[in-house]
């Protein structure tokens, strides 16, 4: 009978054995625990890292934001303004509209003379604007 030698180990699992010969010594294993306190450290960095940057991009943001806030209420503080000399507008509008056609039924009248259309102009310009 044929006895054949054992076949060799795949090269694989030569390596494995000789990285796990290497790691099972005094020196293998404080490399890991370096490698592992290390990598909580990279993660610590790491989220230091971005804070820094995610803090760099957000204060111009902000300034930014504070920037509109105070233009926002310079509009709004203008636009009131801008609401008042509007109704003020519309009010002299009404009052001279009024006037006009005061004018006009006096020019328009049937029995219209040149003095009582004279008499409605001067009565309008003693009637004080707030009460037209």
């Amino acid at each position: 009978m044929n006895t054949a030698p054992a076949p060799a180990a795949p090269h694989w699992v030569q390596v494995a054995l000789s990285v796990l010969g290497i790691l099972g010594g005094g020196t293998g294993l404080a490399a890991i625990a370096t490698v592992v306190v290390q990598r909580g450290k990279f993660k610590a960095d790491a989220a230091d890292t971005l804070t820094e940057a995610a803090l760099t991009l957000v204060q111009p943001l902000q300034t930014r934001i504070t920037q509109l806030e105070v233009e926002a209420l310079g509009a709004r503080s203008e636009l009131g303004t801008l609401r008042e000399q509007v109704n003020q507008l519309q009010f002299v509008v009404r009052v001279l509209t009024r006037t006009l056609d005061r004018w006009r039924a006096a020019i328009r009248a049937p029995d219209a003379t040149l003095r009582k259309v004279r008499a409605t102009v001067a009565e309008s310009d003693r009637i004080p604007e707030m009460d037209r």
